[in-house]
């Protein structure tokens, strides 16, 4: 099982402050935003992870995440050239994984509930395909799953014109190895980028689409506009004020879930600075 993360595209909705820096590396709270996926994805189990950027941010993430050793993982980052789209990512991968099955999420997007790091590690049997929905107020702004009078999928719908269900796709999904030939039939959309939901319909009509629905309690935030991210940053601030924990702290999660050792985690937070960040991993 393989991981892609991905952190490309242009951030134009929080445009002026994605001039100079890509989108995910902006600051949630207390982290970067990419922690927050990073770390979903660490709790579903996976330790290969590709992660997509463009020409321009690189260098920024190798600086910050470096090779993903020190949290026992193994990053490998691709350069996506243009905002292609999100389907395109399959494209980019090595021919030596793509008989993997994969975990696919969106950069930008913040997961967070009781019992979801074991959810995640249960959810997916490695055939077809699996993603999740989450009711949602606005759900025009997303892509969305139409269901049956059975709760079965009958249909997705990137960004529909009109109202045909309140049930929004969250940017987490499973995937087996068909997902890679799959891009490769598809075609660009009018907006001319290769859209998930047409991969999403290719499973839907071989039978192969399973979609769960979040349970409520499950926080679901989409940090990709300037109000969005200010709601995510103060839902980690209240969360870790009243708990006294955080929320997609990589160290933490890498120690909990034995990837690194006590002795490794112990030189991991040694060489962190002096702050509250490293006050809190101190005191695990």
């Amino acid at each position: 099982m393989i991981a892609i993360l991905l952190a490309g595209g242009l951030g134009s909705r929080l445009y002026p402050s994605t001039k100079k820096i890509s989108k995910q590396l902006l600051p949630v709270f207390d982290k970067p935003m990419i922690y927050y996926p990073l770390t979903t994805l660490m709790f579903a189990g996976v330790r290969k992870i590709f992660i997509v950027v463009t020409p321009s941010s690189i260098e920024d993430y190798k600086t910050l995440l470096n090779d993903g050793s020190q949290w026992g993982l193994e990053f490998e980052f691709i350069i996506q050239e243009k905002p292609s789209g999100i389907a395109d990512s399959f494209n980019l991968i090595p021919s030596e994984y793509t008989d993997e099955p994969c975990i696919m999420i969106l950069g930008d997007n913040l997961f967070y509930g009781s019992g979801l790091g074991r959810g995640l590690k249960q959810s997916f049997t490695g055939q077809g395909a699996l993603i999740y929905a989450h009711e949602v107020a606005n759900p025009n702004d997303y892509g969305v799953v139409v269901f049956d009078s059975d709760n079965k999928p009958v249909k997705i719908l990137e960004k529909p014109d009109y109202h045909i269900s309140n049930f929004a796709i969250p940017g987490l999904y499973w995937f087996d190895n068909h997902c890679y030939e799959y891009a490769k039939k598809i075609s660009p959309s009018k907006r001319g980028e290769l859209e998930i939901t047409d991969i999403l319909n290719e499973y839907l009509s071989a039978g192969e689409l399973k979609v769960n629905i979040l349970p409520r309690g499950t926080a679901w935030l989409d940090t990709g506009t300037a109000q969005n991210l200010l709601a995510a940053s103060n839902f980690v601030s209240v969360i870790e004020e009243r708990q006294g924990l955080k929320i997609g702290c990589p160290e933490e999660v890498a120690f909990r879930e034995e990837f690194i050792s006590k002795s490794e985690f112990a030189q991991v937070v040694a060489k962190l600075p002096a702050g509250n960040y490293r006050e809190y991993l101190e005191k695990l």
